[in-house]
């Protein structure tokens, strides 16, 4: 069999949705296939904030690729390493963009190891909600009513914000005409009417970041699992691209082959057979 590299995004291909969290099948069934030597990793628009808590069980042997293709995480070492930057001048003008559609991002700079958020101004519900979450963590601090978080210290790695799909829209239009930065903006997996907009650095992808990983692998094969629009890009460029039966209906249509749900353990059963071969 071809020396394989395995890639998953994490909600609502790996995660179940109902516990959400990895259940303790997919995570036996993962730890079976990575102590047999199978190449794993997951890429996810999440930090390490969470994404690190979420894949404690699972015995990784690779980085994992983090905020859409944006870093890549050395769990082992507790560092960031391939960091896309976005320049000051495009986040001036992305707050600019913003402004004018009567909406606040969050800024994500990395500064001493850690994601530092800046955020100014009124937040949506769910914006509240994702905050408070995420606050009591190691791996990110956040900086909110910051009358500089347009410049803020530190290297700028995303801009994004939650609100209503259609309000997010105009806005998404306006960052992909007007910047050569690379935009993003996609249904929440358990309220499709909720839209996240993410905003990279130019030529900043999930798809990148494993081909960069593969390339330093040396593997000729290449298997992504996904479910959301923000998935496309990187089920095309794989050898295999594989959508759970719960995918919006666009990464279906991208996909090489469709399988079970996340909540079925899908992903990983498919790993551990495709290793077997």
């Amino acid at each position: 069999m071809e020396k394989t590299l395995y890639v998953t995004d994490l909600d609502g291909t790996l995660i179940n949705s109902t516990l959400k969290a990895v259940s303790m099948n997919t995570v036996t069934m993962l730890n079976r296939a990575i102590a047999a030597g199978a190449l794993f990793t997951v890429a996810t628009a999440r930090t390490p904030a969470t994404a690190v808590s979420i894949m404690s069980e699972v015995k990784m042997n690779l980085p994992m690729i983090v905020l859409s293709g944006a870093a890549m995480w050395d769990n082992a070492r507790r560092c960031y390493e391939h960091v896309q930057v976005i320049d000051e001048a495009l986040v001036e003008q992305l707050c600019v963009l913003f402004a004018r559609h009567g909406l606040n991002p969050f800024i994500y700079r990395l500064r001493g190891g850690i994601i530092h958020v800046s955020h100014r101004g009124a937040m949506h519900e769910a914006e509240r909600s994702f905050v408070s979450q995420r606050r009591f963590t190691p791996y990110k601090v956040f900086h909110l009513d910051d009358p500089h978080y347009a410049t803020a210290p530190g290297r700028a790695m995303l801009v994004f914000a939650m609100n209503d799909y259609a309000r997010l829209e105009p806005l998404f239009t306006s960052v992909k005409t007007h910047t050569p930065c690379h935009v993003s903006l996609y249904h929440d997996n358990l309220d499709p009417a909720m839209g996240l907009l993410e905003i990279y650095a130019p030529l900043t992808t999930k798809a990148a970041a494993i081909a960069r990983l593969a390339g330093a692998l040396g593997v000729s094969r290449t298997v992504v699992f996904g479910d959301n629009l923000n998935d496309i890009s990187m089920l095309q460029a794989a050898t295999v691209g594989v959508a759970v039966a719960n995918a919006f209906e666009p990464v279906k249509a991208a996909a090489t082959r469709v399988i079970g749900e996340c909540n079925d353990d899908a992903v990983a059963r498919f790993i551990l057979h495709d290793f077997n071969g």
